[in-house]
């Protein structure tokens, strides 16, 4: 009975952490919509913001990959969409011509910096809330 009540917990716990995911990515939706992002846009543009600090930097898009929350073809789709909106660059690796590496523009890096507040009080106000 014991493990059969821990079983029902654990599926519960499991379930509340969809859930909140859900409803988490849903607002960040919602709040970066009139800015032309969604969700995983911004997560895109957050994480190449991190690892390349300086104009001029760049990523591997294997790098992006295993950060990130998409399959290796949504992700390559999505950067399509960020680069032809000018927000990221794509370019080849001249080491290993298989890799290809990303930056942010100086319009995603300003847009990404415009943006931030809004996803962090989405995160916090949302976060917050689940915890209760």
């Amino acid at each position: 009975m014991a493990a059969n009540t821990a079983g029902i917990d654990l599926e519960d716990r499991w379930r509340n952490i969809l859930s909140v995911h859900a409803r988490t990515t849903c607002e960040i939706d919602r709040a970066l919509h009139p800015h032309g992002l969604g969700a995983s846009d911004f997560e895109v543009l957050d994480i190449l913001a991190a690892e390349t600090p300086r104009p001029g930097d760049q990523c591997r898009v294997q790098n992006l990959a295993g950060r990130v929350h998409l399959s290796q073809s949504a992700l390559s789709r999505l950067i399509g969409r960020l680069e032809k909106d000018g927000l990221v660059e794509r370019s080849v690796c001249m080491e290993d011509r298989r890799g290809v590496w990303v930056a942010l523009t100086p319009k995603g890096r300003d847009l990404h910096d415009e943006v931030l507040p809004l996803q962090r009080e989405v995160l916090t106000r949302m976060l917050t809330d689940a915890t209760r």
